[in-house]
């Protein structure tokens, strides 16, 4: 199980009692600790049942270097990130992983920008926790934790005047909201609810972290929000993973539309309504997200696959929005980070400013079918396997900006490593699900032999 272990620009992942333990914990947060300076650094959770045990080995750790730990308790990852930069810390930790099943936990770390590390920063952290070489304080100059009362607060106010949220309200929506029993259990009914007008339909909203359904939220997973959605007549159905950074939609008539199609729609409001401007995108998003953005006249880059890569590159090109394809929305106006919260806040406000459905929105994007598959692969296997695949098609367009994007005469594919999984990644997109399938099969095929 030691192979669980995920290093990387996405923190440090493992499966819970295997190769993600308490001491794991405590060690990395002395790591942190020392690498950020004493002063305070924000610690929030999730809901998994795992996340307080990991909280005391991360507040022992931080304060044994003489850090002050200022605990969240259970909040979104984005709030963990803003409330960092807000509150002037020295950094942040999440303990979430995020999609990852129930069994596996994490630590996420947050510069005091309220961005994760970058990977020359992560791999500096990284090596001062494999010195181990710890300033340790005496008793008497340990610090004191603090709690943040109602951590949400300047984060939720920030979304909602970022929106016209009386043009929400005036629509009165019914929304279906599926939480995965994850931090959205405590925080998105009352977001709707009450900050926006919504009438909302719960599912899934016992802050247990025992998830009912994959908590990925992929199309094939949120069969009971479609049926709620169809049987309580709802104009929208929001899907949620456990941290709340992701976000994926269901149309009125209870079809799922896709991650990517989150970040259409999110950049068609923004550049629309808030201001025009460069957009970033992971590589692995549907072509959908650059039609919108190119149909309004702005730029579109390619990032590297991860939030931080993302991020960075907003930064450098001052972009007003951008994400990945996971359903991951990052608005800068808000904050740096991907926020499902945000970005159901701009949906609504995209379908209460032009009157439109959510089917009627999808309608007038066009339209490519995405095959994703995780392919189970040891890390060793891996370099070799892509460099073969890499001779495969040799006379194809290819991209190694992020493992290898191949690009085909009407399809694209991009294999790579997992930054948290132990897994290889494949995404093929094409006109209709019989090229991409096709495609998907021809390149898992090749790699299949190669990944044993």
């Amino acid at each position: 199980m030691k192979e669980s272990l995920k290093v990387g620009v996405s923190g440090v992942r493992g499966v819970v009692g295997a190769s993600f333990t308490p001491q794991l914990a405590l060690g990395f947060a002395q790591a942190f600790g020392t690498f950020v300076g004493r002063g305070p650094v924000l610690v929030g959770r999730d809901t998994r049942p795992s996340g307080l045990m990991f909280e005391y080995a991360v507040v022992a750790g931080l304060q044994s270097v003489g850090c002050k730990p200022i605990l969240l308790g259970v909040v979104p990852t984005p709030t963990v990130l803003l409330m960092t930069k807000e509150l002037g810390a020295r950094g942040g930790i999440a303990i979430t992983a995020s999609h990852n099943a129930a069994e596996w936990n994490a630590l996420k770390f947050v510069d005091r920008r309220g961005l994760f590390l970058e990977e020359n920063r992560a791999q500096e952290l990284f090596d001062v926790y494999h010195q181990q070489d710890f300033p340790l304080v005496a008793e008497a100059d340990l610090p004191a934790t603090a709690a943040l009362p109602n951590p949400v607060e300047t984060h939720f106010k920030r979304i909602v005047d970022y929106v016209d949220a009386n043009a929400i309200r005036r629509r009165q929506f019914r929304v279906a909201v599926d939480v995965v029993n994850g931090v959205g259990a405590l925080y998105s009914v009352p977001f709707l609810q009450s900050l926006l007008g919504c009438e909302v339909v719960p599912i899934h909203v016992a802050p247990t972290g025992r998830f009912e359904r994959d908590p990925e939220p992929l199309p094939e997973h949120l069969g009971a929000l479609s049926r709620a959605v169809v049987e309580h007549r709802c104009d929208i159905g929001f899907a949620q993973d456990p941290d709340g950074d992701r976000l994926a939609i269901v149309d009125e008539q209870g079809r799922p539309i896709g991650e990517d199609l989150t970040l259409a729609f999110s950049a068609r409001q923004v550049l629309e309504v808030h201001g025009k401007g460069p957009v970033a995108i992971s590589l692995s998003c549907s072509r959908a997200v650059e039609d919108v953005v190119r149909a309004l006249w702005c730029e579109v880059t390619r990032t590297r696959i991860g939030e931080t890569n993302v991020a960075r590159v907003m930064q450098e090109q001052g972009a007003v929005v951008g994400g990945e394809h996971n359903g991951g929305v990052i608005i800068p106006a808000i904050h740096t980070c991907r926020d499902s919260f945000a970005a159901m806040a701009v949906i609504l406000e995209l379908l209460a400013r032009t009157g439109m459905r959510v089917s009627d929105v999808r309608a007038e994007i066009p339209r490519y079918v995405m095959v994703r598959r995780k392919l189970p692969a040891r890390a060793e296997r891996a370099p070799e396997a892509l460099r073969e695949l890499r001779r495969h098609y040799a006379e194809r367009k290819m991209n190694f900006l992020d493992g290898l994007f191949i690009e085909f005469e009407q399809a694209w594919a991009h294999v790579r490593r997992s930054n948290t999984e132990p897994v290889i990644r494949l995404a093929v997109e094409a006109p209709d699900r019989e090229q991409a399938n096709a495609r998907a099969d021809e390149i898992e095929a090749l790699l299949a032999p190669l990944l044993d």
